[in-house]
């Protein structure tokens, strides 16, 4: 008898994803967080990397020093909206590598608590079972 196969969204490919239901994230590897993570200064405030006091300070040299300490990638100057920078394999900065959890759950920025009703792909997500990554992981392993 065959495995099921079980399918695995692609990031790029938004027909891949899955509609999502909220029983899904246990036994996700958790894709979502390897997407940009587009923030605002009341998201930074919250996490805890720009004090209060620098609300009123211009957002471009805000976005300048987090640039230079690798927390921001990039900042739009016009939607006033800062790009987190992601680890060498695309995980959030915040993803524990071992767990898969947030370490800033309860400071998490609005992107993230709105996942997946805004996104690239809305009421979607880029569901990976863990049984299928592991399962590839294997057989990676194995052929060597």
């Amino acid at each position: 008898m065959k495995p099921q196969l079980i399918a695995a969204a692609e990031l790029d490919r938004l027909e891949t994803w899955q509609k999502y239901s909220s029983h899904m994230c246990g036994g996700c590897v958790s894709s979502c967080c390897t997407l940009p993570v587009e923030v605002k200064i009341k998201d930074l405030i919250r996490i805890g990397i720009v004090d209060e006091f620098e609300r009123g300070d211009p957002p471009k040299n805000i976005a300048k020093r987090l640039q230079k300490e690798g927390i921001v990638e990039r900042y739009n100057q016009k939607s006033e909206i800062f790009t987190l920078q992601r680890m060498s394999n695309n995980d959030c900065l915040y993803l524990d590598r071992k767990s898969r959890f947030c370490t800033i759950y309860d400071k998490r920025p609005d992107t993230c608590r709105n996942h997946p009703k805004i996104g690239p792909r809305p009421g979607y997500c880029a569901y990976k079972p863990k049984e299928v990554v592991r399962e590839t992981k294997l057989r990676t392993l194995d052929k060597f």
